[in-house]
């Protein structure tokens, strides 16, 4: 396409250079005919006058005609006008056109030998001027010259002929420079009323032929970093898998992904995030070969294709270095950017033999890489295609239950450990499987923050476990967990308020469990909500102490009410030699020190319960005490039962019977 526009343009230049060329020649036929005419006209014009003025003053003007000589009046006139300006000869013919009187500036006489003029003999015949346009040959004639031979008429016959000879030099340069400018000047604008369109046409058409190139660029380009885009991917691969099918040898897809890419944009803003991609694309670029492939498919993530391996080894090496050097640290605007990458691999042919499902396999690498923590290369296996279906049908559950209210919340008990006492409940969100069993939060749950669908399954636990608390007795309390992402929303304050609102709860029966993750940014806005919480009456409670990283530092970051030990701690009791013992007696010392109460997680034997009762533990939560239970199970009359067993005082390490009550429902 732009070969042939190429073509069409130069060939309309050249028609309009051949268009001006023939306007040019033209014009300057025209500007010769015309003066030509014009000096016609005005020869005539100035030997009538010469022949009217003849007439009228030489009176033997017929006599002269017929050979006689003038008169001493006539010889007199003669000389006086020999010397006019631009009429500088002139001769007197009879009418049959033979020569009777010669004027010039040198003499004025009878001619000797009378000569035939055809030009003087045809006027006289004719009753009419007959007009010749010459050239000067020699000095004494000028350049431009006209012989006009007119008839001196009286009485409506030819008396005589006068021959004027008339000099046009002048007139006639003037003629023609005055006719040049004219046709210059109509050159000029006709050149500009054809070129001014031209050239417009000329740019218009260079600027349509760029915008056509960017279009075809942008349709297999990336348009930020200038990559091939997913169409241009596919259809090099496609033509390198054909060539790869004959010649043999295998082909590696490298599908990367930057890992917490949305923190540069936060942080840097997207500038920064554009300048971060661009260079990942200039390395990328850099690191392979002419017959390798980058493209960006969107977001942060990146494909290469390397073509003409021999081995998983082969492409395991190259998927290294380009961890390392996407790893080389980055400056935007003197601000340093450290990323770190999960790549997935797939080979040809043994991954896939098309590039979608080449593609497809890699992504399903990049996925499982991902999913086990990230700035990892994973290779793609057969297994992880049931993996991949597994978690779509998890998707898709997990969204028809946050649309239909398909969750269900089960309730595990929560006691102090002095007297045995129910103190409140922990809910706990379950989701029905297909068959009825019901899958784990630590299954779902990091699916649905992906999905971005926790906050409304976090609006509809809290709700749920307000209403249901509702209708226990005033002195239990209901603990809800908070994901990070409630917050992000910046409406949790508002939300919590409206579920307390709405059912009825005191808040001081509402307890609230967040983890460090919450707080590992030290978000302002974070804090605010957690005292506006608290302020409210609510309980903040630290979940999960003691797993993190500087969970220590945030205790006297804020005032909680309660931390809870982790459930690891006490999974690992019996065989830590004591180590555990003295960790868990450190946290419930600390906790009394700074007036907030402690729970330990995870209490499944007896001899667990002996080492808190004497390490003076607040309250405890675990199968020893009761596994979760549907709201169903924690009835009024379980309630009643409990409140009878208070009065009667059981020994500290009795395990009470509401719990075996409790975990057979």
């Amino acid at each position: 396409m732009p070969i042939l526009s190429n073509i069409s343009f130069r060939r309309a230049i050249g028609i309009l250079f051949v268009v001006l060329a023939i306007l040019a020649g033209g014009t300057w036929i025209t500007v010769r005919l015309t003066t030509d005419h014009l000096i016609d006209t005005d020869a005539t014009a100035n030997a009538r006058d010469w022949a009217k003025f003849i007439a009228a003053n030489v009176t033997d003007l017929e006599q002269i005609a017929n050979g006689e000589q003038p008169s001493s009046a006539s010889l007199a006139f003669f000389v006086a006008t020999r010397k006019a300006g631009q009429v500088y000869r002139y001769l007197i013919f009879n009418r049959e056109g033979y020569s009777q009187l010669v004027s010039d500036r040198d003499r004025i006489a009878p001619v000797d030998l009378s000569e035939f003029n055809a030009a003087a003999a045809r006027a006289g015949q004719l009753g009419l001027p007959v007009v010749d346009i010459k050239s000067g040959s020699g000095s004494t004639q000028p350049a431009h010259f006209a012989e006009a031979y007119v008839p001196v008429m009286v009485g409506g016959r030819p008396v005589a002929v006068v021959a004027a000879f008339v000099d046009e030099t002048e007139q006639r340069a003037n003629y023609f420079y005055d006719f040049m400018v004219a046709a210059i000047s109509l050159c000029l604008l006709t050149g500009a009323a054809f070129g001014i369109p031209a050239v417009a046409w000329y740019y218009r058409t260079k600027e349509k032929q760029q915008a056509d190139r960017r279009i075809r660029f942008l349709a297999h380009h990336d348009a930020l970093t200038g990559l091939a885009n997913r169409a241009r991917l596919i259809e090099r691969l496609d033509g390198v898998l054909a060539v790869q099918s004959s010649l043999g040898g295998q082909i590696a897809v490298h599908f990367i992904d930057i890992d917490h890419f949305k923190e540069v944009n936060d942080s840097l803003g997207h500038d920064g995030g554009d300048f971060l991609l661009n260079t990942i694309g200039q390395r990328l670029s850099a690191l392979t070969r002419m017959e390798d492939l980058v493209a960006r498919l969107g977001g942060d993530e990146f494909v290469v294709v390397q073509t003409a391996i021999n081995s998983k080894t082969e492409a395991e090496e190259f998927a290294q270095r380009i961890a390392s050097i996407l790893r080389e640290p980055m400056y935007f605007r003197e601000q340093e950017i450290k990323t770190n990458v999960t790549i997935g691999v797939a080979l040809a042919p043994s991954d896939g033999k098309t590039s979608e499902r080449l593609l497809k396999s890699a992504d399903l690498a990049l996925y499982c890489g991902k999913a086990a923590g990230r700035n990892c290369i994973r290779f793609f296996t057969p297994e992880m295609d049931e993996a991949l279906r597994a978690r779509l049908m998890l998707e898709k559950l997990l969204r028809e239950a946050v649309a239909l209210n398909r969750f269900e919340l089960h309730y595990q008990p929560m006691y102090e450990i002095s007297g045995n006492k129910l103190i409140g409940f922990e809910a706990l969100v379950r989701l029905p499987g297909p068959d009825g069993a019901l899958i784990p939060p630590t299954t779902f749950i990091p699916i649905a923050e992906e999905l971005r669908l926790i906050d409304r399954i976090g609006q509809w636990v809290l709700r749920e476990a307000c209403q249901t608390a509702k209708t226990w007795p005033s002195n239990l309390t209901v603990a809800v967990n908070l994901s990070p992402a409630e917050f992000e929303s910046g409406a949790i304050v508002e939300s919590v308020a409206g579920a307390l609102k709405d059912t009825g709860l005191d808040a001081h029966r509402l307890e609230l469990e967040i983890t460090e993750t919450l707080l590992l940014g030290n978000n302002e806005k974070t804090m605010i909500d957690l005292k506006r919480l608290k302020a409210m009456g609510i309980s903040i409670v630290m979940d999960d102490f003691g797993t993190g990283y500087s969970s220590l530092s945030y205790l006297w970051k804020f005032p909680f009410d309660k931390i809870k030990i982790d459930r690891s701690f006490m999974e690992s009791f019996e065989k830590s030699g004591g180590n555990v013992e003295t960790v868990v007696k450190s946290i419930i010392a600390l906790g009394r020190e700074m007036h907030m109460r402690v729970t330990v997680e995870g209490v499944e034997t007896l001899d667990q319960v002996d080492f808190l009762n004497d390490a003076d533990a607040d309250q405890v939560q675990g199968f020893y005490f009761g596994k979760p239970v549907s709201a169903s199970a924690v009835s009024a009359d379980i309630l009643a039962d409990f409140r009878k067993s208070l009065s009667t005082k059981p020994p500290p390490h009795a395990k009470p019977q509401i719990v075996a009550r409790t975990s057979s429902g």
